[in-house]
């Protein structure tokens, strides 16, 4: 059987997806598409912002900014470069985008697990009854002088329980974010089949912000889920081959 499911790279149009819905809206950080005015108008309003490329993958070429008192931190992967004027940030930026299209996102600080950041993964799959389920939930969990949490950035792979234990929720705390990610998955699922048809899967970025909330970081739509092949209790990635199957996907 062929593996079939739609896709989409384009960051910039699955955010306006995400946007047009006011449930979904509110989980959303602010999003700009990258040039000097928006690069202005979104360290004016927030200390720090992500560069990140609006068909990329993987964690690869996002970079941090942070607005300090008389000058501007980049750090990307684990250097970090200064920069005293706007101007001098938008051509460093700019040099670095070349032809490709860039988004710029309000950073969100990313919750702790035994002092690593982390952000969560949903994974949203399509049933043959036509249906979405949120098939599973684990942790990307980062380095600590890292920019992204990314597995093949070197982030490690955790259990959604572990980690948020890690993180000071007790165990009604977890339930209860547990079943509002769920709930968040299937939305973002219904929201993309409105808009294109034939999606089976999706793989949402999620950060839990300071005062618990989810934020949607992006949503992937070739979601890899290889690495829990490699945990000690296989029931995530049974189960998200399980329907993977129903459209093909053995990996």
């Amino acid at each position: 059987m062929k593996y079939k499911s739609s896709s989409l790279k384009n960051k910039w149009t699955k955010t306006k997806w995400l946007l047009e819905q006011p449930r979904l809206r509110k989980h959303v950080p602010r999003t700009m598409l990258f040039n000097r005015k928006n690069l202005q108008s979104m360290l004016s309003a927030h200390r720090m912002i992500y560069f990140k490329p609006a068909d990329g993958s993987g964690g690869a070429k996002i970079i941090r900014i942070k607005r300090l008192a008389s000058r501007y931190r980049i750090q990307y992967k684990t250097k970090k470069s200064y920069y005293l004027t706007l101007d001098a940030l938008h051509q460093k930026l700019q040099r670095f985008a070349g032809s490709r299209s860039f988004l710029l996102q309000k950073g969100i600080r990313l919750a702790r697990t035994n002092g690593k950041p982390f952000d969560i993964r949903v994974m949203v799959q399509k049933t043959n009854r036509g249906n979405w389920v949120s098939s599973a939930i684990f942790t990307k969990i980062g380095e600590r002088n890292k920019v992204t949490t990314n597995y093949n950035q070197g982030g490690a792979i955790g259990y959604f329980n572990e980690t948020m234990a890690g993180a000071g929720y007790d165990t009604l705390k977890i339930q209860q974010l547990e079943q509002q990610l769920k709930q968040l998955g299937v939305a973002v699922g219904n929201n993309f089949e409105h808009h294109v048809e034939g999606f089976r899967e999706l793989g949402l970025d999620v950060a839990i912000g300071p005062k618990g909330k989810p934020w949607i970081l992006e949503v992937n739509t070739s979601p890899r889920f290889y690495p829990l092949k490699h945990m000690a209790d296989k029931k995530l990635y049974q189960r998200i081959i399980f329907y993977a199957k129903q459209y093909g996907r053995y990996s």
